[in-house]
């Protein structure tokens, strides 16, 4: 593996609270040094002046779809995707086909990662078998061959004990447990945010306080136990004040927003756009302007995408029989210095902690920093490259954006896996 110089770039490493110009020489899959001025005679130098380098990204929720739905993505399709994103690493969640509910499963994955993946790849395992709600699955035989954290994504755990016995059998094992919050009975067959979007367009709604109550419950489900909870996809005013209360009280809750909740309102669904219908749905100004402030007041804890790429047919149809999801490993890091750094919403370290070393905690996996002996994952970015998303040269399978188009300030120009440059803007992948 070729000794590497990052030379010259401005190095933004919270865990080891770095915010400055300095060099990073990276061999045998480690960070080896850090430091000023670097000179190294035997490394290959990477110019990065003008360029801000970071520990790489963690996409901790993404949706590779195999095994079972390769006609929506595959691992090699999807981490082709996550390295040209910027992201050094991806937690796939379990809804596959079937569910990666049983060790066997979970290192299929891990087998093709290696084989045909451009980063890393954590397996997230079914807290249910068959993602059914019922019955448990063998928590520790998942984490023995390499789960790292556990989730019925996509699902709700809707049993109230069933929920429980999850958090208490998990934290025997030290594994987070990762909720879709949503009370089914209040949620129906929503297809967008109740309210005046629902009435108008005569689409059944999907009101906010489906969410608040499952995250309600998750956090005291969290407190009696006392393991660790996190709230994907968080969506509501309301839920993020539960959050925030439940952290000040000292319960082990996490959460992430995905970019798409905080750069879109419910007001781009338009006249049925399907690439705007997701779960949750997009919200009300009042709901971003909340997932806003706790971004920047630390009450969120990650940025993640939820990518959830589908075939062409599953959105070219009538809003109600379309599929719910997007794509976002090609978007997120624009989106987010676009809208969060450029704006002044957090500064560039906060990202980082958002995007890098917080999802990296959560899931308890290497990585998240740029500390000497760490892993040599470094995401690369340019805070002033003008990016235009065209989904057409997307490297998911999928399309399925409502960013289409949109040109935004700022994103990655390289990544780099395990001290070997997966990716480059300029030169595209290397051979593996």
């Amino acid at each position: 593996m070729t000794r590497l110089h990052l030379k010259g770039g401005h190095v933004v490493d919270p865990a080891s609270d770095l915010h400055s110009k300095a060099d990073v020489v990276l061999d045998g899959g480690r960070v080896v040094k850090v430091g000023k001025n670097l000179r190294e005679k035997s490394a290959k130098v990477i110019d990065c002046r003008g360029l801000v380098v970071c520990p790489g990204f963690v996409d901790m929720h993404v949706h590779l779809r195999q095994p079972g739905q390769e006609y929506k993505e595959t691992i090699a399709t999807g981490t082709r995707s996550a390295a040209a994103g910027g992201f050094t690493a991806v937690g796939c969640m379990a809804n596959t086909v079937p569910p990666n509910d049983n060790p066997a499963i979970t290192e299929s994955i891990l087998a093709a990662a290696r084989d045909e993946g451009s980063c890393r790849v954590w397996p997230i395992a079914a807290v249910t078998k068959n993602m059914g709600g019922k019955e448990l699955t063998e928590f520790g035989d998942l984490k023995r061959v390499g789960a790292v954290a556990l989730s019925d994504d996509g699902l709700p755990i809707a049993d109230h004990g069933v929920m429980r016995r999850a958090l208490e059998y998990a934290g025997m094992f030290d594994l987070v447990v990762i909720d879709h919050a949503e009370e089914p009975t209040l949620a129906g067959d929503g297809q967008v945010n109740e309210g005046w979007l629902s009435t108008r367009l005569g689409l059944p709604g999907l009101p906010r306080e489906a969410e608040d109550l499952h995250v309600a419950r998750d956090i005291l489900l969290s407190d009696l136990t006392g393991s660790a909870v996190h709230v994907a996809h968080l969506s509501t005013q309301q839920s993020v004040d539960f959050v925030r209360r439940g952290k000040k009280s000292g319960v082990r809750v996490t959460c992430e927003v995905t970019p798409h909740h905080f750069a879109l309102d419910e007001e781009a669904v338009g006249d049925f756009d399907t690439n705007c219908k997701m779960k949750p749905p997009l919200r009300t100004k009042a709901d971003v302007k909340a997932l806003m402030k706790g971004i920047k007041d630390g009450t969120i804890d990650a940025i993640a995408t939820d990518h959830a790429p589908h075939h062409s047919d599953e959105k070219n149809c009538p809003f109600d029989h379309a599929a719910f999801g997007i794509v976002g490993l090609e978007t997120s890091v624009s989106l987010s210095l676009d809208r969060l750094v450029h704006r002044k919403v957090v500064d560039l370290p906060r990202l980082v902690q958002l995007m890098s070393w917080n999802p990296a905690r959560i899931l308890g996996v290497p990585g998240g920093t740029l500390a000497v002996g760490a892993p040599a994952d470094v995401t690369i970015l340019d805070l002033e490259r003008e990016v235009t998303i065209e989904p057409t040269n997307f490297h998911s399978k999928s399309r399925n954006t409502p960013f289409g188009g949109w040109e935004l300030r700022g994103g990655p120009v390289a990544t780099i896996v395990g001290g070997r440059v997966a990716w480059t803007a300029e030169k595209g992948f290397a051979k593996r």
